[in-house]
């Protein structure tokens, strides 16, 4: 079947499993996940969708989500939307309606269970961030992706008319990315997205090398990502105060002119210094943590990275190394927290030996094993570890033990970092970089995943199961019955699970 046929094939078998075109409300996708807006969430067919082939799992968020992988996501919502769009051209069938009592009752349940699970102030605020950076994250890729080839080219002495070219692919996104981000931050924040780009332009622009503020010459991208941030969430309300006070008639001409003038002015004497010096504290503090805590340090990160996931604090850490990147051309954060997925591997191979008799759940581990290698811990995660409840907390400490293996290299001066964000497990090999060569970085790195799982594969097999969950879970099941067999969210995208854990 043509590549085309199958992204085809899984968005017509997905549409009628969501309740047709007429329940679909919003089409949007994240790197595995594709998200969808529903008019009515009990027009689903959730096991009937995890059923799908190309499906690793669903789970209920703030939109309904399909967790398909990497590559896959982004060929079949092109075709789901065309797909809706057709259903919604060619049926005059109206969207499900019921009484004012059924969609109150409804809309009162749904809107209680996501208060209590996502919808803090706080995480809603994560949220908006994380949506800021995460469509940054293709061009991160694949510039440093160029940039390690670049490198790697530079030190052997090859191909030396070219390696500028490639500095300048890897480089030119880099230098405009404070551009990005305050588009996206205006966009996010409703805002017109120009402006944000605009205000945001001013710190990337070379012309500032001529200002002083607190009596210091500011330097071109000083503030970096953090201080465009701030600059677009300036620029929004100032455009929003201007929307609300200018005449309709003059709209056009003063509200975009002082939305540039006041905030502009307030990001060149204010906000680029002090985002500099936010930037400056938190490169600092990364080198300090590593190059002192060493060990401890990362095996804290890498042992709770995926709890902050689950409970979806880990967005915050988005910022954070995208500035890194910024400042020192690589992240030593990512490495470390990839080791989570590592001992999530380890764990899944040890509930494999540990419940011969279950082949429903051992289908799921060969199944997802694969796109656990290559950092999607979705399937692990949410089909087998976490629902089984003891072996999650094992994973971790699989996770903990892999990201104080790395930790420890870079106490002891081997820096260890990424040059991008997103890409996790072996899928970051091409992303390594560091301070002491290429070939000690990948070693590193490597032993890390190595240790991740070794200890996520030792600590689920001696203390992953007790024996009442050993034998609750080690007996021949039905797929259609298996209380872990379903695939669920994305371990990088912070989601709830689906399903609660069958025991600590």
């Amino acid at each position: 079947m043509a590549t085309e046929d199958k992204n085809r094939a899984t968005a017509a078998a997905i549409l009628p499993l969501v309740g047709g075109a007429a329940n679909v409300s919003s089409i949007a996708h994240c790197m595995t996940r594709l998200r969808l807006g529903l008019h009515d969430r009990s027009l689903v067919d959730d096991e009937a969708l995890k059923a799908v082939p190309a499906v690793m799992g669903v789970v209920e968020d703030d939109t309904y989500q399909i967790v398909l992988g990497p590559g896959t996501v982004a060929r079949v919502t092109p075709e789901f939307e065309q797909l809706v769009e057709e259903g919604r051209a060619s049926s005059e069938t109206p969207a499900p309606v019921h009484t004012a009592e059924e969609l109150a009752d409804k809309g009162a349940a749904l809107k209680a269970r996501q208060k209590a699970k996502n919808s803090t102030p706080f995480k809603l605020f994560l949220r908006r961030i994380a949506n800021i950076f995460v469509p940054l994250i293709p061009a991160l890729i694949g510039c440093g992706i160029i940039a390690g080839l670049n490198g790697l080219l530079v030190n052997l002495g090859w191909l030396t008319s070219v390696t500028p070219a490639l500095a300048a692919m890897a480089s030119g996104f880099m230098a405009l990315v404070a551009v990005f981000v305050g588009y996206n931050t205006a966009k996010e924040f409703g805002g017109t997205p120009i402006l944000g780009g605009a205000v945001a332009a001013i710190i990337v622009f070379p012309g500032v090398a001529n200002i002083d503020a607190f009596g210091q010459t500011l330097a071109p991208g000083q503030g970096g990502v953090l201080g465009a941030l701030g600059a677009a969430v300036l620029a929004v309300y100032v455009e929003k105060w201007c929307r609300r006070w200018v005449p309709e008639a003059l709209d056009v001409l003063v509200t975009p002119t002082l939305t540039v003038l006041i905030s502009g002015l307030a990001t060149i004497f204010g906000l680029m210094y002090v985002a500099g010096e936010v930037s400056s504290a938190i490169g600092t503090f990364a080198d300090w943590l590593l190059s002192t805590g060493g060990a401890g340090a990362g095996f804290l990160l890498g042992g709770f990275f995926l709890p902050l996931v689950m409970l979806g604090l880990h967005q915050a850490l988005i910022p954070i190394h995208t500035t890194l990147i910024e400042q020192q051309g690589f992240t030593v954060l990512l490495p470390i927290l990839a080791m989570a997925g590592a001992g999530q591997v380890g764990a899944a191979a040890a509930v494999y030996l540990r419940l011969p008799r279950n082949e429903s759940i051992r289908r799921t581990i060969r199944s997802a094993m694969p796109a656990g290698l290559l950092g999607v811990g979705e399937p692990l995660i949410y089909g087998v570890s976490l629902p089984l409840g003891r072996p999650f907390i094992t994973a971790c400490v699989g996770g903990a033990f892999g990201g104080g293996f790395v930790g420890l290299f870079n106490q002891l001066g081997d820096s260890v970092g990424s040059t991008a964000i997103g890409p996790s497990g072996w899928a970051l090999f091409p992303l390594l970089d560091g301070n002491h060569g290429l070939g000690s970085t990948i070693a590193i790195y490597a032993g890390g995943l190595l240790v991740g799982y070794v200890a996520g594969f030792v600590a689920t097999y001696f203390f992953g199961f007790s024996k009442s969950l050993l034998a609750e879970f080690n007996v021949s099941q039905e797929p259609a019955t298996s209380t872990v067999a379903a695939t669920g969210p994305a371990a990088a995208s912070g989601d709830s699970p689906a399903k609660e854990p069958a025991g600590v």
